[in-house]
């Protein structure tokens, strides 16, 4: 199931896609305002709200938006793919070592955007706009102290994000929050894919395109920390609650790992895909 946020006639909804048009399940349950609502209702309610769900336009005639705003801040992951860990230049690259425990840090809500949303540069003054194509994963039951064995209980389903990065003020800052959290530099979508629809997700490739051509290509399957090991890490001390997004890390062949690096300009355009969900395109300004 593909399930959506879009606006229409001036107003934000909640839908699914049914082939190449959307349904409203907000006009069937008018308790179901957002994303969060939906996934908080569970699978069961999920289902039923789905099938009585009617078409109300096409794909095409629809805007989508950011499929999930969470309470929280996006968890996101850093240096979870070895490739990337020794892509930066340094003089320990080709030896550097995987982190030893996942690198956490998080994305404000204020820089979520949608999909064919503009990611505007001038916020940041750094002139190192870096890209970052992920996987995103939504938890769908709340919980703390999850065991890893029991993570996949509490995944709702996947969704692309952008981790756009001012790499300089990520450096400049070493707390990784102002160098990730500039207004715009979270694009996500274009849809949540519930998990019985991508049953394996570890199957499933991560490519992003600048302009069209390709710049990073990685699977799932190489995470260095995997997905139930990250979900029982950040519930190990917080409790993780439905519409929570965490996003596993990014393969390498980002911007900064180029000499010269190639960071992201206005004009360029970039799409981020995973097999089995779609792709995200955003626009730079």
């Amino acid at each position: 199931m593909r399930l959506v946020t879009f606006r229409l006639g001036g107003e934000s909804r909640v839908g699914v896609v049914v082939g190449d048009e959307v349904a409203d399940i907000g006009a069937v349950d008018p308790r179901i305002a957002e994303m969060v609502d939906l996934i908080a209702a569970g699978s069961d309610r999920l289902a039923e709200l789905a099938a009585s769900a009617a078409p109300v336009a096409s794909l095409d005639d629809v805007q989508l938006l950011a499929p999930v705003r969470p309470k929280k801040n996006v968890f996101a992951v850093g240096r979870n793919y070895l490739e990337h860990v020794r892509e930066v230049p340094g003089p320990d690259s080709a030896t550097r070592p995987p982190p030893e425990n996942p690198i956490i840090f998080t994305k404000p809500p204020t820089s979520i955007i949608g999909p064919g949303e503009a990611i505007v540069t001038a916020n940041d003054p750094s002139g190192t706009t870096d890209y970052e194509g992920e996987l995103a994963v939504v938890i769908g039951r709340p919980g703390k102290r999850i065991p890893a064995p029991q993570a996949w209980d509490h995944v709702f389903g996947y969704t692309i994000l952008n981790d756009v990065t001012a790499r300089a003020l990520q450096r400049k800052h070493v707390q990784w929050v102002i160098g990730k959290g500039p207004d715009t530099f979270c694009p996500m979508g274009p849809w949540i894919v519930t998990v019985d629809a991508l049953p394996d997700v570890t199957r499933s490739e991560v490519r992003t395109e600048v302009n069209g051509e390709l710049r990073q290509r990685g699977s799932v399957a190489d995470l260095i920390f995997d997905i139930p090991t990250l979900i029982a890490t950040l519930s190990r001390v917080m409790t993780l609650e439905p519409g929570d997004v965490i996003a596993t890390g990014t393969p390498s062949g980002v911007g900064a790992g180029f000499d010269p690096p190639r960071y992201l300009w206005p004009g360029d355009v970039v799409s981020v895909s995973v097999d089995g969900i779609g792709t995200l395109t955003n626009p730079v300004i």
